[in-house]
């Protein structure tokens, strides 16, 4: 199999002032055509860091990509290094300089600099991949039986010359297997749980076969992955080993696809041609947001109520003052509440209602930082669970969403 290192540049990223996605975005796009992504090495903008992490990463991977240090500015110094490292001398490229030339002219309307003119300068032993969302254009080379490929760091122009130049490319030259993926998702059990539950599965596994757990916010996916060079025995066979896992899980399965929990209960809502509202107190509009983060989601969503003062409670969901004084906003009345005015004000078969403490303060004896009620429900029933917590505020606000979409899932799946 194809094997293939990254190495991202720049300080931003060593100090955390950047969040290095393209990594992660090119081992994604490496899996799907088969190239096995063993290696990712962040670097420094220094000469010598730089240098040695191409001769060590040329050493274990038969493709390297690079990307970072292209710009016009003192620091970008990856050009002058690359036209080092593979004996070259730089030149002006046509393409680059009329690419450069454009942008400038007719998308950027601006006067173009020396500066600028100097991105068109290219070493003379590469392949230049124009890069037509930037000014840096990229760069393929090939030593020793190796190829190197050298990329703008800003993601959209990475991605661009990705997509357009550098996958194509990469498919046509080298001899890849079929590779593919199916994912499923459980909720309400833990990954050490999971593994002793798919023990005797995952021993009988071919060798070509191979299960992956992911957790995230109390949910698990599983992805059964295959590696073949026959596409419809890949198929075949990883069909197959997908419905035993299913049946396997079932009592815990969320969605037979790679998707989050929003995903899961849009499709049983758009099923059942039915809607759904949101009261939220101590996660703060979250809920809405990932729900209508689903293109079409005004289908099935039909609005939310931020309530997070007792005062919106009682005037925007018509909780009652007494319930608020004698059990407090944190509790299983309240959300009852809360949900029958949600319903009332939006007119939705379905509402979810939240209310806690997500810290870091704010907790009580009888109710520490991280207490939670939801309440899920219609017209004739509603259902109340209450969480405890035990993260970050963010977190406790992501693992209390989830829950509560998950809590409405299974009440709809009852129903059904």
């Amino acid at each position: 199999m194809t094997k293939a290192s990254i190495i991202t540049i720049g300080d931003e990223l060593l100090i955390g002032q950047v969040i290095d996605t393209n990594s992660a975005w090119i081992a994604q796009q490496m899996n799907k055509i088969g190239i096995k992504i063993i290696r990712r090495i962040a670097v420094g903008d220094d000469w010598d860091e730089i240098w040695t992490a191409l001769d060590e990463e040329s050493t274990h991977a038969d493709i390297v990509f690079i990307t970072g240090g292209l710009g016009p500015t003192a620091d970008d110094i990856t050009k002058p290094l690359l036209c080092k490292y593979f004996d070259g001398k730089m030149i002006i490229n046509k393409h680059a300089l009329e690419n450069v030339t454009t942008l400038f002219e007719k998308v950027f309307n601006r006067p173009i600099t020396e500066r600028n003119l100097k991105q068109a300068e290219v070493p003379d032993t590469c392949e230049v991949l124009v890069n037509t969302r930037g000014t840096a254009p990229g760069m393929w080379f090939e030593k020793n039986g190796k190829i190197f490929i050298s990329m703008p760091g800003v993601p959209t122009e990475m991605k661009g010359l990705m997509e357009d130049k550098v996958i194509p490319t990469l498919i046509k030259k080298i001899t890849l297997p079929y590779i593919t993926h199916r994912t499923l998702v459980t909720f309400g059990i833990g990954e050490s749980m999971l593994a002793d539950l798919l023990e005797e599965f995952e021993t009988k596994l071919p060798n070509q076969i191979k299960l992956a757990y992911l957790p995230n916010f109390g949910m698990v996916r599983l992805r059964l992955s295959v590696i073949e060079n026959n596409q419809e025995e890949a198929k075949e066979l990883i069909d197959r080993l997908f419905s035993e896992l299913s049946i396997i899980v079932k009592e815990f399965l969320v969605i037979m696809e790679d998707a989050p929990m929003e995903k899961a209960l849009a499709s049983l809502l758009i099923q059942k041609k039915q809607t759904v509202c949101t009261a939220e107190s101590c996660t703060g509009g979250y809920i809405s947001h990932i729900l209508t983060s689903i293109p079409g989601s005004s289908v099935y969503f039909k609005g939310s109520v931020i309530a997070y003062s007792n005062e919106s409670k009682v005037n925007l969901l018509g909780v009652h003052k007494e319930t608020i004084n004698q059990n407090g906003a944190v509790s299983e009345a309240v959300v009852k509440e809360m949900v029958k005015g949600a319903i009332e004000k939006f007119g939705t078969d379905y509402a979810i209602a939240v209310s806690g403490i997500m810290g870091p303060d704010g907790g009580t004896i009888e109710k520490p930082v991280g207490t939670v009620w939801i309440a899920v429900g219609n017209r004739k029933k509603i259902f109340t669970t209450e969480l405890k917590v035990r993260f970050d505020r963010q977190k406790n606000i992501q693992v209390t969403a989830v829950n509560a979409l998950n809590t409405l899932r299974i009440f709809i799946q009852n129903e059904l």
